[in-house]
C-alpha cells in the first residue's frame, strides 16, 4: 500500500495501538504527524505535543499542520484516558478528566480537522465498553466510549463529505492491560465471552481498512471482539 500522498494525524501516538498504527503508517510512506502529551515520540515521522483537554492546544496544532501541510486527509482519535474505581471513591474531577480526553477532545479534534479535509475521513476509537461490556468500575471510561460512538454518528450527518467511522474493540494486548491485574482481566474476558486479547497490529490495520475500504460507510461503527476476527 502507498499512502504517500496522504497526510494523517493520530493522537495518542507516544504508545499502545496509536503508536503501532502509525509506524505501520509510515512504513506505508504516509506523511504522520503523532500526538503526545506526556512521553515524546522519538521515532522517525512528524510528532506534536499537544494537551488535548485544552481547546488552544489544539487550534496550535491545526495552524502546525495548515502551516507545514496545507491540508489534512486522515484523523484518527486514538487517545485514551482510563479511571478505574467504585462509585463512591470517584471524584467529579476524575469523572470530568475522563470525559474531557475520551469524547470531548475527538470532538474538537474532528471540528479542527474538517476544515482542513477535502473529502477525508476520521476514525474515533472507541470501545465495546461503549456498548455492552462494561463493568461498574469504568462507568466514566464506558460513558465516554457510548458518547464517542454518537458523536461519530452524529458527525457523519452534519460532515456528508468526510467519512466518519468508530472501530469499537474490547480488550486489546496493550501496556495499560498488561498493567491489569491478571485474575481481574481473565475474570472480565470471561464475563464478555473474549476468547483472547486482541493485537495492537490486527486493531492498527483494522483501521486502516476502514480507511482505504468503501464499503464501510460513513456512520459505521465496527465491532472487534478478540474472537472471529
Amino acid at each position: 500500500m502507498d499512502f504517500s500522498n496522504l497526510v494523517i494525524l493520530i493522537t495518542g501516538a507516544s504508545k499502545g495501538i496509536g503508536l503501532t498504527l502509525a509506524k505501520i503508517l509510515n512504513n506505508y510512506h504516509a506523511k504522520v504527524i503523532g500526538v503526545y502529551f506526556k512521553t515524546k515520540i522519538n521515532e522517525d515521522f512528524a510528532s506534536f505535543k499537544c494537551d488535548l483537554t485544552h481547546e488552544k492546544d489544539i487550534q496550535k496544532l491545526f495552524k502546525y499542520i495548515k502551516e507545514e501541510y496545507g491540508k489534512l486527509d486522515v484523523l484518527i482519535n486514538c487517545a485514551a484516558l482510563e479511571n478505574d474505581n467504585d462509585l463512591y471513591e470517584k471524584s467529579k474531577k476524575e469523572f470530568m478528566q475522563v470525559l474531557e480526553v475520551n469524547l470531548v477532545a475527538p470532538f474538537l479534534m474532528s471540528k479542527y480537522a474538517s476544515r482542513l479535509m477535502n473529502r477525508g475521513v476520521i476514525v474515533n476509537i472507541a470501545s465495546t465498553d461503549g456498548i455492552d461490556t462494561y463493568n461498574p468500575y469504568e462507568m466514566d471510561y464506558a460513558a465516554s466510549k457510548a458518547g464517542l460512538i454518537n458523536l461519530t454518528k452524529t458527525l457523519a450527518m452534519r460532515l456528508p463529505s468526510i467519512k466518519a467511522c468508530a472501530l469499537a474493540p474490547n480488550f486489546v494486548d496493550t501496556e495499560s492491560t498488561k498493567e491489569m491485574n491478571p485474575e481481574f482481566l481473565k475474570t472480565e474476558m470471561a464475563r464478555v465471552h473474549q476468547e483472547r486479547l486482541l493485537t495492537k497490529e490486527e486493531v492498527a490495520l483494522k483501521i486502516i481498512e476502514l480507511i482505504i475500504n468503501d464499503d464501510y460507510l460513513s456512520g459505521s461503527i465496527v465491532r472487534m471482539d478478540g474472537n472471529n476476527e
